[in-house]
């Protein structure tokens, strides 16, 4: 890994947010966490942010306020500066058509939020390893969801 990945994460959730910060401290990461709490909030925190700044990764709910997941996704694909920014999809959901609809709206990983704080360490540590592997790029379709 790199010195110092930047991540952000974009859910609604105030556990969810707590449990992902801890998990990261406790994988002792390089790694700085930034989080929003709905779509609306993600969004204009992408827009105003300059292209030099933006994250390594985006961690994003799919069930959020104002603006899901689904629209975020689609915006941030529609938007030339941020076309490229890797998103990982972190829902409690794992309906494969919306699997499915994420892999071919350019989602790189797509992660079901587990509710054990050990696997959610696990998840997360395995995330940015596979992600920076791969170099940040999409897996085939049947590596798509990581499991913990």
């Amino acid at each position: 890994m790199k010195h110092n990945y930047s991540l952000l994460l974009a859910d609604d959730d105030e556990d969810d947010c707590t449990f992902f910060k801890e998990a990261l401290d406790e994988l002792s990461l390089p790694v700085t966490l930034i989080t929003v709490n709905d779509g609306v909030e993600l969004m204009n925190h992408l827009t105003i942010t300059d292209s030099d700044n933006l994250p390594d990764l985006l961690f994003l709910d799919l069930n959020m306020p104002r603006k899901n997941g689904h629209e975020c996704l689609a915006e941030i694909k529609e938007i030339k500066e941020l076309k490229e920014l890797p998103v990982i999809i972190f829902s409690t959901s794992l309906d494969m058509e919306i699997v499915n609809t994420m892999y071919d709206k350019g989602a790189l990983y797509y992660i079901r939020k587990p509710g054990d704080f050990s696997k959610l360490k696990q998840v997360i540590g395995n995330a940015l390893k596979v992600t920076a592997e791969n170099n940040f790029k999409k897996p085939e379709r049947e590596d798509f969801i990581l499991q913990s």
